[in-house]
Parts: structure tokens; C-alpha cells; sequence
């Protein structure tokens, strides 16, 4: 019998197609009408930390280096009050195999397709992820496709997107390119079906446990070099995965005293599903495109249920302007001697305002989360950003509209964060749960549920749902 390929149809058989492709059943892990049973999905992945660790060292992932950025800490404290200015840190997961910390996500991921008998892995990514899974299949003997959502309609790319795609060929993968909208995840479900390959999403168990292994290492590394822990360790969010499997592995650790902080770049304004503002952004990820949409309702991804569940972690949430980031893209390469790309700095253009916050003997660390070249570098992205009509202006990043200018700070005083608010933040995912599921009332496990999503309290999640006016069916169990 033919197989119905339309797009409602394809559409249609979701479920059917994810459980294939990803071997979870997810409705194992549901009950009430919105909670279901994270901490159980996550131990099915089937491995321990240790485990983990010993997959990524089949193939050279993890045990980064952790350098100590001593002049651009000690250009931040001529910023700092008095008695100010934590030392800042990074851990450069651009040595990973793939030249970022996805090989972590991958190298687990690709394992398991490897151990459940598939012939190949597809990810549908724009990004990093797409280059660390094609590594990894290559390194285990495994087929892999990767699908990007890479062009406008005009069939115009961005360079940092090609160079993914470059990196990806080059593992020898296969690249799909598709212009931006629906189409993405309607050809990779139609890809999964028809090649019966593994569903290597950034957002499965297997994902998010691999990024375990980056926290845990932050807090063994510092208990030995410091003999503590890190007290703040800044975290670029996109769609959460970083950000989860990173606070979990120092959850693990022990290192519950460390301030975890998402940082993204501010694309407000711009809607990234839009054909006409596709190339009006200078990043592919690590923006509040990605961050807020998916903090504020992480099931939007291509598996049923998000393993990258960033508010069950985040204590604040900053973001930082475009042009901000350029600027410490070239500091860290003429301070520091280090060239590495956007994504991470990201999180080091928040740390060097953030440390300026804190005692001196306290300490910040930063992911620098990938490797710079080609499409990644600076100036072909300022270049492409000016051919689409962006203005380059240096001056106060405060004044900076994203899809118009590109305001580089004029000195390091100018680098500035802004503050989001996670109630908001909290009360937009407690909305999306109540819109998403049709929930008509909320029993005690959805309302547990809630609280542990949000990294909240009962009277606050009680406060939301009364605001949405959700019955409210608590009584004792």
C-alpha cells in the first residue's frame, strides 16, 4: 500500500514515526493532563554518568582544557568597584573532535544508534550539533543525514549556516538544505521514515545526559586547581540542552551552590521564522529566538517530550546585544591570544559584565563553546550583516535594534547585560502548558510537576494557573 506523503498525513503519523526512529515510548513517562515523569525518562537513557564519560573517550570527547583568562580579568576589575571583579574562567569545549561541546551530545547519541542496531543517524539541525553527529558516525561506521533550514527564498545563505553544512560534507554526511518555514521538520520526519535511521535529536535523554559529563568535569576540575567550586557558571541558552545538561552534571557532582546564568544574544523583534528577517539576524544560535521559545515551552522540538528543560536550572537569565559579542569575539583573540566563535562568547561578553559584580576571590567560568573560521569569523558575518542593509556603528550597545544596527561597544565600559525576567518567563511556560494540552484542570502531580519545571514554589505556580483561571483539583492523595 502507498504511503500517504502529504504534508498533513506525514504529519499526522508523528508519534509513530518518533517512537520508531528514537526507540522511547514517551507516553510511558506521562500522567495528569501536563506532567509526566522527567527524572525517569532521563535514567532510561540506560547509562550512568561514568558510563557516559567512558563512551565520549572511545572517541576522544570530553576532558577539556580549563584556562584561566588572567587579562581580561584584570581588564575587567579597571571596570569594578572597589574589591570587585571575579576571576574569570573558561573551558574550551573547542577541542572536542567536531570543534564544539555538541560532540558531547553527539558521541552518546551516536553510540546508542550504534548499540540498537541502526545503520544511520539523522539530525535536523542549523548548527554545531550537525558537524559533532556527522563526526561521530563517522568515527563509529555510521550513515548520516543531516537536514538544515538554510536559505531565504531567494536562496541567499548565511555564512556561519554554509560553513556548518561545509564542516558536516566534510565527515562525509549528507546535507538536505531547505529554505526557511514548515518544512524542516516535515522532510525529517519524511527522512526518518524512509530510511529507518536513528532520530539523533539535541533534544532526547541521550543528548542532554552527554552535556552531564561538561558540568561534572567543571566542579572536579575546580575542587582540584581551587579547592571549590565555581560560584558562577555562565551558560549560552539557545534551545536548552547546554544549559540543562550542565547544571545536572554539577548537580551531580555535588556543586549545588553554584549560580548557574543563561545568557543569549538579543534578537527582540525578530521572528525567526520569517523568510524576509531570516538573514537580518548575525547568529544562528545562541539568541532569544531559540531561548525564549524554548524555555518558554520546550516540547516544540522534534522528539514528543524535551530533555532540554532549562527552568528547572536557571537562577537568572541575561542577554546581551550583537554587537557586543563581536567586540569580545576580537578582545579574547588580541587579550587573550584565543580565537574562538560567537556562541561562547556570548556567555564571556555577560561574564566580563557579570564579574564585575563579584568579590575577587570569586569565580565565574565560561563555555567556549566552539571553534571560529571560515562563515564563523567576525568579518563575514559583519560583512553579509551590511549587504543586507544592517548599519555598523560603534557606540553605546543599549541603543542597538536588532534587524537594523549593529552597535559595537566603544571601550570595554560599555559592555552592558539586561536582565530578563524569569516570572514572566515562568508564567509564559505555565500558559503555554495550559494552551498546548487543553488542560481544563490541574490535579497534585501536575501541579508538582509545574513547580519542578519552574524552579518555582506551589503559591507561585497556584498564582499563575488561578491568573489563566485552571480549576484547581488538589485534593489529598
Amino acid at each position: 500500500m502507498t504511503r500517504d506523503l502529504s504534508f498533513n498525513a506525514v504529519m499526522g503519523r508523528k508519534s509513530e514515526i518518533m517512537k520508531k526512529s528514537v526507540g522511547i515510548d514517551y507516553a510511558e513517562f506521562e500522567s495528569g493532563s501536563i506532567s509526566f515523569d522527567y527524572e525517569r525518562m532521563m535514567k532510561e537513557t540506560g547509562y550512568s554518568l561514568q558510563e557516559i564519560e567512558e563512551i565520549q573517550k572511545q572517541t576522544t570527547v570530553g576532558n577539556t582544557p580549563l584556562y584561566e583568562l588572567r587579562n581580561i580579568t584584570a581588564l575587567a576589575r579597571k571596570y569594578a568597584p572597589e574589591g570587585k571583579g571575579a576571576r574569570i574562567f573558561i573551558k574550551d569545549e573547542a577541542s572536542n573532535p567536531s570543534g564544539s561541546f555538541k560532540a558531547r551530545r553527539a558521541a552518546t547519541a551516536v553510540y546508542h544508534a550504534q548499540k540498537l542496531g541502526y545503520k544511520g543517524v539523522i539530525a535536523a539541525t542549523s548548527g554545531n550539533y550537525g558537524s559533532a553527529v556527522a563526526s561521530q558516525a563517522a568515527m563509529r561506521g555510521l550513515k548520516c543525514i543531516i537536514v538544515q533550514e538554510c536559505y531565504d527564498s531567494k536562496g541567499v545563505g548565511q555564512p556561519e549556516i554554509i560553513e556548518k553544512a561545509r564542516a558536516c560534507e566534510a565527515y562525509g554526511a549528507e546535507v538536505v538544505q531547505l529554505s526557511v518555514g514548515p518544512e524542516l521538520f516535515y522532510s525529517f520526519l519524511l527522512l526518518l521514515e524512509e530510511t529507518g535511521y536513528f532520530n539523533a535529536s539535541l533534544y532526547t535523554p541521550f543528548g542532554i545526559a552527554g552535556v552531564e559529563t561538561l558540568g561534572y568535569e567543571l566542579s572536579m576540575e575546580f575542587r582540584e586547581k581551587e579547592g571549590k567550586d565555581p560560584d558562577v557558571v555562565v551558560v549560552t541558552n539557545a534551545g536548552g540542552g547546554n544549559l540543562t545538561g550542565t547544571a545536572r552534571g554539577l548537580i551531580k557532582a555535588g556543586a549545588l551552590n553554584s549560580q548557574i546564568i543563561g545568557a543569549s544574544v538579543s534578537l527582540a523583534g525578530l521572528h525567526m521564522a520569517s523568510d524576509e528577517q531570516f538573514n537580518k539576524k548575525s547568529f544562528t544560535t545562541g539568541h532569544t529566538g531559540f531561548g525564549i521559545p524554548f524555555a518558554t515551552w520546550p516540547d516544540r522540538s522534534d522528539v514528543p517530550r524535551s530533555a532540554a528543560r532549562p527552568l528547572r536550572y536557571v537562577d537568572r537569565y541575561v542577554t546581551v546585544n550583537q554587537g557586543s559579542v563581536f567586540y569580545m569575539t576580537e578582545l579574547l583573540a588580541q587579550v587573550e591570544g584565543l580565537e574562538r566563535g560567537p556562541a561562547g562568547n556570548t556567555a564571556l561578553a555577560a561574564a566580563f559584565v557579570l564579574a564585575q559584580e563579584l568579590d575577587q576571590d570569586q569565580i565565574i567560568v565560561v563555555q567556549e563553546t566552539e571553534y571560529t573560521g571560515a562563515g564563523k569569523h567576525i568579518l563575514p558575518q559583519l560583512t553579509f550583516a551590511k549587504e543586507n542593509g544592517i548599519k555598523i556603528l560603534k557606540g553605546d550597545p543599549k541603543d542597538e535594534v536588532p534587524g537594523e544596527t549593529i552597535i559595537l561597544p566603544e571601550n570595554p565600559s560599555k559592555l552592558c547585560v539586561d536582565e530578563l525576567d524569569l516570572g514572566k518567563i515562568k508564567k509564559s511556560y505555565i500558559r503555554n502548558c495550559i494552551n498546548n494540552t487543553g488542560a481544563q484542570e490541574v490535579n497534585h502531580e501536575d501541579l508538582e510537576f509545574l513547580v519542578a519545571d519552574t524552579k518555582s514554589s506551589v503559591e507561585f505556580v497556584k498564582s499563575a494557573l488561578e491568573e489563566l483561571g485552571v480549576n484547581l483539583k488538589l485534593e489529598e492523595k
